[in-house]
């Protein structure tokens, strides 16, 4: 392989996001479907059980939060991957800032029941400085959560950036039984597995299938239908140069405790992002 081949093939991005929001979750679990891992620790309930890979640190463990900085590597479908895994919590900010300097990409998660908050906004504000291309992962549909229409007007609203739903949920709470790919057309059916230390097993099918309609009562059957056609005909269309510029976030819906969705994030975030590339820095920085 030649050095440029190299290159190519490697993608370095960090999850930034408000405390508790679901980042060291996902970051486990992405872990997990990169095959870094074979069983994934819960983290909601670590305290008896083995640590988050990048939650090293004996501080960490106690106080339940990301310290330092951590470089998680590992090889998945013909891509080599440098998660920085980064502090969330506020008192440790200045570290996080340092290394979204690094990156060329971030994966932004967002709480499906609380939309954004504060230390996301804070985030997100040194990552669109800098342009870096930003996906976001809408968590913990497997909680209670708020209308997915309203969570990306919030944002787009909050943070003034345009988004595009990649793909659509199938109910919230625990009515929430998969994902729709609006690219492929298809439905992700989950089943839910031990404390998600396992991948999720997955039916693929069409949303017209008998099965799917089986999965959800008819009232949530029918806004899903009506949600995703609004979609269709007035949301935003998928930009690649401007998802790269730093100008549309592609959005992805899931739960990273429950493995839904996340394999769908994965292989769409390395398909969309990019290799290692110059960028300008503010003399002033």
């Amino acid at each position: 392989m030649t050095q440029q081949e190299e290159i190519q093939r490697r993608r370095t991005f960090a999850i930034i996001s408000h405390p508790d929001a679901g980042k060291t979750t996902l970051t486990e679990k992405l872990l997990l479907y990169g095959g870094a891992v074979q069983l994934a620790g819960s983290v909601t309930a670590r305290k008896n059980q083995r640590a988050t890979t990048s939650d090293w640190m004996e501080l960490e463990k106690k106080r339940g939060i990301s310290i330092s900085s951590t470089v998680l590597q590992f090889e998945y479908s013909g891509y080599h991957i440098n998660l920085l895994d980064t502090p969330g919590h506020k008192d440790f900010s200045e570290d996080t800032y340092r290394v979204l300097t690094a990156v060329d990409a971030v994966i932004m998660v967002i709480d499906a029941g609380k939309g954004v908050e504060s230390q996301t906004r804070k985030l997100f504000e040194v990552c669109a400085r800098r342009g870096v291309p930003i996906f976001t992962f809408i968590n913990k549909l497997d909680r209670p959560s708020r209308d997915p229409i309203q969570l990306m007007d919030e944002l787009e609203a909050v943070l003034g950036i345009r988004s595009c739903a990649m793909n659509w949920p199938l109910g919230n709470g625990p009515e929430f039984r998969g994902i729709y790919d609006r690219a492929e057309k298809r439905v992700h059916l989950f089943e839910r597995v031990v404390g998600g230390m396992y991948r999720a097993p997955v039916n693929v099918t069409g949303l017209d299938d008998p099965i799917v309609r089986s999965k959800l009562d008819e009232l949530t059957y029918v806004s899903v239908r009506e949600q995703i056609e609004m979609v269709e005909m007035a949301g935003t269309e998928f930009d690649h140069p401007q998802v790269l510029m730093g100008k549309l976030t592609p959005i992805f819906f899931g739960s990273g405790v429950n493995n839904f969705g996340v394999q769908l994030l994965l292989d769409r975030f390395l398909q969309y992002s990019v290799a290692p590339r110059g960028r300008s820095v503010a003399l002033d920085e």
